[in-house]
């Protein structure tokens, strides 16, 4: 039986073979929902987000990276040289018990190393295998590597992104991983779904160019649809006005007049007539932009954010505050949602995250998520800990659950060489 204080998924086994950031999003997903996640990584080397700083923090002899940490909290980690008999063979140990396997290698690394989708099918036939690729697993270009920045442009998202003078731009966080990572714990989800009722498992895929066109919505009709290019319009919206972001005397507010209703209820605020005939009708205000921008920024930029934002609240008018990151963590509303928690790592000691974005509740609000988190794991610091549970629970055909590890194990593996290809 599931106790569903632990989360809906904690019969789970998950196996993250995965680097960077799509794969070990989707794992952490999975684990925010009660799996528990196994980490395997190279030895003396590990993730290569392990590497990517400043920020580190902790000791200087062992710095913990702080992009690391985004993306790999209620994990365990295992360190396995798969290039070795010895690495294959305790893989191959934690597949026959796992539920899911995550790697984003290039297409056919997995392969090589011993592991195609059919012999993972003879290892463990319900095991659920998620795939994430650059670009598709096949195609002309399906071999290609892929990094977000990359995907990001050729999948048209920096080519409406920015604004006529800055030309294209990245967006400031890596969001096709994220969004690769997001619909690959769905489809993982879906897939455990469908094991229920077949016996069966089966294979995920998905990848950074699929994740960033599924997030063009009405920029993708406008051409599929309506055989116009979209360009670039800074924190405007191309198709609304007023809707986008509006400069004050100590920072940035941003509205919404999504409706006729709304610009009635705005156009006081900011000074404006409902009824001139440049800015009448949503048209008009498309047409007029340059103009409506321009009256409404005299109006705001003499007044505080608070004050504009209050006057816009009180008139019922959709509008937010452009918040910088150290703004949005001490925010009550933030920590209201529970998105920001405190574990202790094993290394740094009591450290806040970024806290998961799902929440489930039963209807008199009682949460059937996780209790506690766990810190993301220090590189091999569970190894002895996962062998020795391997070497005692022998018996997979009676495995119904997960024991999950409380304390770091003292030893690490030696260092060896690194066995994995560059990761998508």
């Amino acid at each position: 039986m599931i106790n569903m204080t632990e989360g809906p998924l904690n019969d789970i086994l998950v196996l993250d073979l995965s680097r960077a950031l799509a794969g070990p999003i989707a794992a952490m997903m999975l684990g925010d929902l009660g799996a528990r996640v196994i980490k395997v990584e190279s030895p003396g080397s590990g993730d290569d987000s392990r590497t990517w700083g400043p920020p580190f923090v902790g000791p200087d002899e062992d710095p913990q990276s702080s992009y690391f940490m985004s993306a790999n909290r209620n994990k365990e980690s295992i360190q396995l040289d798969l290039k070795s008999e010895r690495g294959k063979e305790v893989l191959r140990k934690l597949i026959r018990r796992a539920d899911v396997l995550i790697e984003n290698l290039r297409p056919g690394a997995f392969d090589r190393l011993g592991f195609s989708a059919e012999e993972l099918e003879r290892l463990n036939p319900r095991l659920v295998l998620l795939s994430i690729t650059g670009f598709g697993h096949d195609g002309p270009e399906g071999a290609r590597a892929g990094y977000d920045q990359i995907a990001q442009g050729e999948a048209g998202l920096m080519s409406v992104t920015g604004s006529p003078e800055t030309g294209p731009t990245r967006i400031g966080v890596p969001i096709a991983d994220v969004l690769a990572g997001v619909h690959g714990a769905t489809g993982v989800s879906a897939a455990l779904a469908g094991r229920a009722r077949s016996g069966r498992g089966s294979v995920v895929r998905t990848s950074l160019l699929a994740a960033a066109i599924s997030a063009h919505t009405f920029q993708g009709t406008k051409w599929t649809v309506g055989s116009q290019v979209a360009q670039p319009t800074g924190n405007h919206h191309p198709q609304i006005a007023p809707y986008g972001s509006f400069r004050c005397a100590d920072g940035f507010v941003q509205v919404a007049v999504g409706s006729e209703a709304i610009w009635q209820k705005f156009a006081p605020v900011a000074g404006v007539a409902p009824a001139d005939p440049r800015f009448a009708l949503n048209p008009d205000r498309v047409k007029n932009h340059s103009d409506l921008v321009a009256t409404i920024e005299d109006a705001f930029v003499t007044q505080s954010r608070a004050d504009v934002l209050r006057k816009l609240n009180t008139a019922g008018v959709p509008a937010g505050a452009i918040r910088t990151i150290d703004e949005v963590y001490t925010w009550d509303q933030t920590l209201s949602q529970g998105l920001l928690i405190e574990v202790d790592h094993s290394v740094v000691g009591p450290v806040k995250l970024p806290g998961p974005s799902l929440r489930m509740e039963t209807a008199d609000g009682s949460s059937l998520l996780r209790s506690r988190h766990h810190a993301p794991p220090a590189l091999g610091e569970h190894t002895v800990a996962i062998e020795n549970w391997l070497d005692e629970s022998s018996d997979i055909d009676s495995y119904s659950g997960c024991a999950r590890l409380t304390a770091p194990s003292s030893s690490r593996e030696a260092p060896d060489p690194t066995v994995f290809e560059p990761v998508q």
